[in-house]
């Protein structure tokens, strides 16, 4: 049989890690294949683009789904276990796992409302074509949802790393957005600080002519107004005039008004925004695809 699309591949996959051992991508790749009666040609058989194999690209996703819906969770890179709601779930014996039995759970909802475009309407993950809209607005709408999943994958990716391995992170993002001058330079600062809620130090410019202290939590709790309070003193104890306070999880409501309210600037940069910079920068990210749309060049056929 052909490779099935990635909904009808969530159920046989949670089957799979039903024994609640834990298992690696390639492992669940094999024990797919077989379960599902692949032939050779379907395991070789590949997306349009060539970069993956199509039962790559569709067990990824179907794990994607699976993970934002608390039914499996990642316990190392690219290795899966089953959560306790998973083995709930499969007790119910269920005729197939979907979008529809997923958005039963909040997780999931919080998920679907962050991968949708904010300025576009939703694009259905049922990837089922719009007879209303052109084939660009399409283009555009599935380009906007996957980057979403993304970053949301990301920021999922970033929380179980080390802390330090966090601060290196928050590092090269400055440099590559044109902060710190080189990366040598601006990891001679980082960690060094351990003063007063001050994770790190990077040049503003590539002259050093000013400096930006910084602060990164890797954190799953929100970031409340103390924490912005201690990170501000320590600013105020370095006669320093600028901070970047960056995070995995998200800031309180009472933490960004009181950024308002100081001499300092310091700026705030969250879980979600943290992983938009990443992929705008290619940290930690790399292209899978690139696809070019091209338009008539009118000025090519006007005859002389």
């Amino acid at each position: 049989m052909a490779v099935p699309d990635f909904q009808t591949i969530m159920l046989p996959l949670l089957e799979m890690l039903g024994d609640g051992m834990e298992h690696s991508l390639s492992e669940m790749l094999a024990g797919l294949g077989a379960r599902l009666n692949l032939t050779e040609d379907d395991l070789t058989e590949r997306i349009p683009s060539g970069v993956q194999t199509r039962l790559y690209n569709r067990v990824c996703w179907s794990t994607t789904h699976l993970k934002k819906a608390a039914i499996i969770h990642n316990t190392g890179r690219g290795r899966f276990r089953i959560t306790p709601r998973g083995t709930e779930l499969l007790k119910k014996k269920p005729q197939k796992i979907d979008i529809s039995l997923l958005n039963t759970y909040r997780e999931y909802i919080e998920f679907r409302q962050l991968s949708r475009p904010k300025d576009v309407k939703a694009v259905e993950l049922s990837l089922q074509p719009d007879p209303t809209k052109t084939p660009d607005e399409l283009l555009y709408e599935s380009y906007e949802a996957i980057r979403k999943t993304l970053a949301s994958e990301v920021v999922d990716t970033v929380k179980s790393c080390s802390p330090s391995f966090f601060e290196r992170l928050v590092v090269e993002l400055l440099v590559k957005m044109g902060y710190g001058g080189t990366l040598e330079d601006a990891g001679k600062a980082i960690g060094k600080s351990g003063d007063g809620g001050i994770d790190g130090i990077i040049k503003e410019d590539r002259l050093g002519l000013d400096v930006i202290y910084l602060q990164a939590k890797r954190w799953e709790a929100t970031v409340g107004r103390p924490e912005l309070q201690a990170f501000a003193g320590a600013l105020l104890g370095k006669q320093a005039r600028k901070g970047v306070f960056i995070t995995t999880s998200n800031f309180s409501s009472g933490a960004k008004s009181y950024v308002d309210t100081i001499t300092s600037n310091i700026i705030l940069i969250d879980g979600e925004q943290m992983a938009e910079l990443m992929i705008d920068y290619n940290v930690g990210v790399s292209v899978a695809a690139t696809y070019e749309i091209k338009k008539i060049d009118s000025d090519y056929f006007i005859e002389e």
